[in-house]
């Protein structure tokens, strides 16, 4: 099986505000068999998010694999509080556009 990247797999991948001081990624699949085929990957695990976002693994505050809802979910604290002087994201909503070409195999 040849790799695809995590944007043909899910249907939807997004970032967001989860308070000042952290930013949450939603990962939501159409269908259990690519949710299935992502999470036995291993591409989208706190320790790969960390490599991806070039940062410590002990900025990311959660990471859940949400087995009803087809879904991964991971939070990620902030350098800064949102909205503060020098914060290029306010709402946390561009922040995602890494995960969109992730290689799944």
């Amino acid at each position: 099986m040849a790799a695809l990247p995590l944007n043909q797999l899910a249907k939807t991948i997004r970032s967001k505000n989860a308070g000042v001081n952290k930013i949450t990624f939603d990962i939501i699949f159409r269908d259990k068999a690519s949710y299935e085929r992502v999470k036995r990957s291993g591409a989208i695990t706190r320790e790969a998010m960390a490599r991806l976002y070039a940062i410590p693994s002990e900025r990311i505050s959660d990471f859940v694999e949400y087995d009803p809802g087809l879904a991964i979910k991971f939070t990620v604290y902030r350098l800064q509080p949102s909205g503060s002087a020098g914060d290029g994201d306010i709402f946390g909503a561009q922040q995602y556009a890494p995960l969109l070409d992730l290689p799944i195999p």
